[in-house]
């Protein structure tokens, strides 16, 4: 009788007063039944931990070897901007002061959280990552995004009026450029370092990423940081234009303390691992959708 009690309260979804009209006893002794299903382990109930942002958030460091990592509930929408306030706190942590150097990158990602707001750390500088794109599209507004970013931080930016891919000729006469120098050579100086991730061009389509044809034809690229191109186990992969960018150079990026990439979509999870895997990134901002996908992309085949 016990198996059945069981069966019909737990399976059928029977009360306990319907059982016991059913089989003809008391409900007392229905319960009491239920009770012994239980101690005598015909009946084990248990009480599933849901994966948790915090507990995520330790997977990730653990399972890329992070520097830091903030993981938040995937909003219905606006995800892009709900990452500002976990990447302020990262800031934050990195106890930054006057004359403290931030290089931002440029992307929706970069463009949402920036909007949304940083955290008040006066007299930082902020300087651009790269130099600018002859693109109307905003995510790319780089350094209106390094303007915005002084505002907010209550700091000084620092521009670089200059192409990102000019020619090889032209990128030294920018380069000495007395304005662009200054900015350039605090790239050298950078604490923290705020930056995409892109997806390969086989997912994101030219238009998208205002990639050069050169760029386009590199298929087997899991993803890019400020177009440095890198496959999914994190080998840079070398493109015509690399010689030619004004940009942060890997070994740039890889000295500063603390470079946090920020995403906020599941496709991105092997550009991310590639990112990190490349040393290009050593924090990251994102939501549990994506941290998941992560998670997954990770375990072995």
């Amino acid at each position: 009788m016990l198996h059945t009690v069981a069966k019909l309260h737990y399976e059928a979804d029977m009360s306990q007063v319907d059982i016991a009209r059913r089989l003809g006893v008391s409900t007392a002794t229905i319960s009491r039944l239920l009770q012994r299903a239980r101690a005598e382990g015909i009946v084990r109930i248990e009480v599933l931990d849901l994966a948790t942002p915090e507990g995520i958030t330790t997977q990730l460091i653990e399972g890329l070897g992070l520097r830091d990592a903030a993981v938040i509930e995937t909003p219905a929408a606006g995800a892009l901007t709900a990452l500002a306030a976990p990447l302020g706190a990262l800031i934050k942590q990195a106890e930054l002061t006057a004359g403290s150097v931030v290089a931002i990158g440029w992307g929706r990602a970069i463009r949402e959280v920036i909007q949304a707001g940083l955290p008040r750390i006066p007299g930082v500088l902020t300087v651009a990552a790269t130099g600018g794109m002859q693109q109307q599209a905003p995510h790319f507004q780089i350094n209106e995004f390094v303007r915005l970013a002084a505002e907010e931080f209550g700091g000084t930016p620092h521009f670089i009026h200059a192409p990102y891919l000019p020619s090889s000729e032209l990128r030294e006469v920018f380069l000495g450029d007395a304005t662009i120098r200054d900015s350039v050579a605090l790239w050298d100086r950078t604490e923290v370092a705020i930056v995409g991730i892109g997806l390969p061009h086989a997912i994101n389509p030219p238009e998208a990423s205002a990639a050069t044809l050169s760029e386009q034809a590199l298929f087997h690229a899991a993803g890019d940081v400020i177009r440095h191109y890198f496959d999914a186990e994190g080998n840079l992969i070398p493109w015509e234009g690399e010689s030619r960018m004004i940009a942060m150079s890997p070994a740039q990026l890889r000295a500063v303390s603390l470079v946090i990439g920020v995403a906020a979509s599941p496709e991105k999870a092997t550009a991310i691992i590639g990112a990190v895997r490349a040393k290009l990134i050593n924090a990251l901002v994102t939501d549990t959708k994506t941290a998941q996908a992560i998670l997954e992309a990770l375990l072995p085949r």
